[in-house]
C-alpha cells in the first residue's frame, strides 16, 4: 500500500516529543514536509525526520502532504485545522481540538463534508498497558469497578513570554489545556457521566492567569465515580501520574514512573486500626518512559488507510471538552454542573446541548 505523505506542523514543544515516534512508523508513512516559524526547529526537525522540505509558513506545506499533524498554540488550531481540512487533507490535531465549541464544529463539520480523517491526539488511551487495563475493567475481571482517581503532579513554570500562561491562548487553565486528557479517559472507562464539579485555583502558580491546580470529581450513570487531580505546581511528587482503578475485587494502580500496572487484593479487613495491608502483584510492564506517541499516530495513520473513524475523533473529544467547559461554568456559579448528555456514545450534534 501506497505510504502516506505526513507534515509536521510545530516542531518544538509536543512537535519535538513527537518527533522520536514518528521515526517508528516509516512503513506506513514519509514525513515529507516540517514547519515552524523558528527556522532553526524547523531545520533540525527536517533533518531528524528525513523531510524534504523544510518551510516556515504553513501554507507552503499543503502541496507536499496528504496529512498533518498539528502541534501549535491552542488558539491557531481552528485557523490551520480549517487550511488544511479545505484542501483535502487529513488532520492530527494535538490537543484540546479547538478553544471554542464553534471552532470544534467547524473542523468537525469540515472533515465531515470533505470525508477526511479528523483526530485529536490524546495519546494516553492508545498506550497498551492503558489498553490493557481498560481490557480488565470492560471484562470485570477484578469484579465491578466504583471509584477511579487520576493524579498528574508537575512542575509546568512558564515564563513570561510563554502563550501557555494566557488563558484566552491556551482556553482556559491547567484542567483545560491538561486535564482534557484524563476528561477523555474517564468518560472513555467510566460511561456516562450525570453531574460534577471542579475547583482550581492559581495559588502555587502565579504565572497561570486561571488555575495552575484543578481537582474535578465526577459521578457517572451507573454509580461510578471519577476523580482527577492535576497540578502545574508540584515541587516534589511521589504519585506522579498515577492511575488507580477500585473495583470490588481489587484495585488496579498503573504507576508511570515504574511502568507498571499492579494488582493489588486481600486488603487487611478493617478492626479500628491502621493495618491496610494488601497483596500486590504485576500484571503489565512498559518497555519505555516516553510518551509513546507512535501508537495514537499509527491508529490515525491506519484510520485514513481503512476509511474507519478515529477511537479519538472529533465529536468524541467534543464531549470531553463540553465536560470541561460545563465543570468551569459551575465552579464561577457556585453549584453543582449536570453533565447529562455528554458521554462518549451521546448525539454529540444535539443542539440542546
Amino acid at each position: 500500500m501506497k505510504k502516506i505523505r505526513m507534515g509536521l506542523l510545530g516542531c518544538g514543544g509536543m512537535g519535538k516529543s513527537h518527533q522520536a515516534g514518528m521515526a517508528e512508523l516509516s512503513d506506513l508513512m514519509q514525513i515529507t514536509v516540517v514547519c515552524d516559524i523558528v527556522p532553526e526547529l524547523a531545520r533540525q526537525a527536517g533533518e531528524n525526520l528525513g523531510a524534504e522540505h523544510v518551510v516556515t509558513d504553513y501554507r507552503e506545506m499543503v502541496d507536499h502532504l496528504d496529512a498533518v499533524l498539528i502541534s501549535l498554540p491552542h488558539d491557531l488550531h481552528h485557523e490551520t485545522g480549517m487550511f488544511f481540512l479545505e484542501h483535502g487533507k487529513h488532520v492530527l490535531m494535538e490537543k484540546p481540538m479547538c478553544n471554542t465549541e464553534q471552532e470544534c464544529l467547524d473542523l468537525i463539520n469540515k472533515a465531515e463534508a470533505q470525508k477526511l480523517t479528523l483526530m485529536t491526539a490524546y495519546p494516553v488511551r492508545y498506550w497498551p498497558i492503558i489498553q490493557y487495563m481498560k481490557q480488565l475493567v470492560d471484562n470485570k475481571t477484578y469484579g465491578e469497578a466504583f471509584q477511579m482517581s487520576i493524579w498528574t503532579e508537575q512542575l509546568t513554570m512558564l515564563d513570561g513570554k510563554s502563550w501557555g500562561r494566557s488563558a484566552k491562548r491556551l482556553g482556559g487553565g491547567q484542567f483545560f489545556s491538561h486535564g482534557c486528557h484524563y476528561v477523555d479517559l474517564l468518560l472513555w472507562f467510566l460511561g456516562k457521566p450525570v453531574r460534577g464539579m471542579h475547583m482550581g485555583t492559581n495559588l502555587g502558580t502565579p504565572w497561570m492567569e486561571k488555575e495552575g491546580t484543578s481537582n474535578a470529581v465526577m459521578e457517572f450513570e451507573n454509580g461510578v465515580m471519577g476523580y482527577h487531580f492535576g497540578t502545574w505546581g508540584a515541587r516534589g511528587t511521589r504519585l506522579g501520574y498515577s492511575f488507580h482503578i477500585h473495583c470490588t475485587e481489587g484495585m488496579l494502580e498503573y504507576n508511570r514512573k515504574e511502568g507498571k500496572l499492579f494488582l493489588h487484593t486481600n486488603i487487611a479487613r478493617e478492626k479500628a486500626n491502621m493495618d491496610t495491608s494488601s497483596s500486590c502483584v504485576v500484571l503489565m510492564e512498559e518497555d519505555n518512559s516516553s510518551k509513546k506517541t507512535q501508537y495514537e499516530t499509527r491508529h490515525f495513520l491506519e484510520c485514513i488507510q481503512n476509511g474507519t473513524r478515529p477511537m479519538t475523533d472529533g465529536p468524541s473529544s467534543l464531549q470531553g471538552l463540553r465536560v470541561i467547559w460545563r465543570l468551569y461554568q459551575a465552579e464561577e456559579e457556585n453549584r453543582i454542573a449536570s453533565l447529562s448528555g455528554l458521554g462518549l456514545d451521546d448525539d454529540w450534534s444535539d443542539a440542546t446541548i
